[in-house]
């Protein structure tokens, strides 16, 4: 079919988005770690079916949202100070002075976090067509900068995708 033309030739297309959407963007750590749902412990907890969004409720520090906002700024930029005013989880500096995010009192990297979705995103696509996906077409803000671009093009290269393009979300949606 088209459809699934269309997704084997791009892969994965993967929107970056400021609230809370249909595609996974949050994640929840729980027990040992985070997780996925229906997985070990050792992963991530993808809200598909609100369960991260839930987990919020009862565990806000554990549960990341909005980190796209964090993808490539360094930990004393205005925009991550803001941030961490409003976000209900641990900022920290990472060793290179980039934001990363604290769950369960490890550091994660934005671009690790969003990993996690990636992967998980890549999960779905190849349950869907029954095989393995390997390259990804990534959407983001028109307003990410270079340090950004390539902090989520470092996000699909640690979920193990070959990313074809970083292109943004109003070239997209035309």
């Amino acid at each position: 079919e088209h459809g699934n033309e269309f997704i084997k030739n791009l892969a994965i297309q993967t929107k970056c988005h400021t609230s809370m959407p249909c595609v996974p963007t949050n994640l929840a750590a729980a027990g040992e770690g985070p997780r996925t749902n229906g997985q070990a412990s050792k992963d991530v907890l993808l809200p598909s079916d609100n369960t991260a969004a839930s987990f919020w409720i009862t565990n806000p520090e554990n549960t990341i949202y909005s980190v796209k906002r964090l993808m490539g700024r360094k930990h004393s930029s205005p925009e991550v100070k803001n941030a961490a005013n409003r976000l209900s989880y641990k900022l920290a500096e990472g060793a290179n002075g980039d934001a990363h995010v604290i769950i369960r009192g490890k550091s994660y990297s934005p671009a690790e976090v969003s990993a996690m979705i990636l992967q998980k995103m890549k999960q779905t696509a190849e349950d869907y067509l029954g095989e393995k996906v390997t390259d990804a077409v990534i959407t983001v803000p028109a307003y990410f900068d270079d340090s950004q671009r390539q902090a989520t093009k470092d996000a699909g290269k640690i979920a193990g995708l070959n990313v074809l393009r970083i292109i943004n979300e109003p070239t997209a949606a035309s």
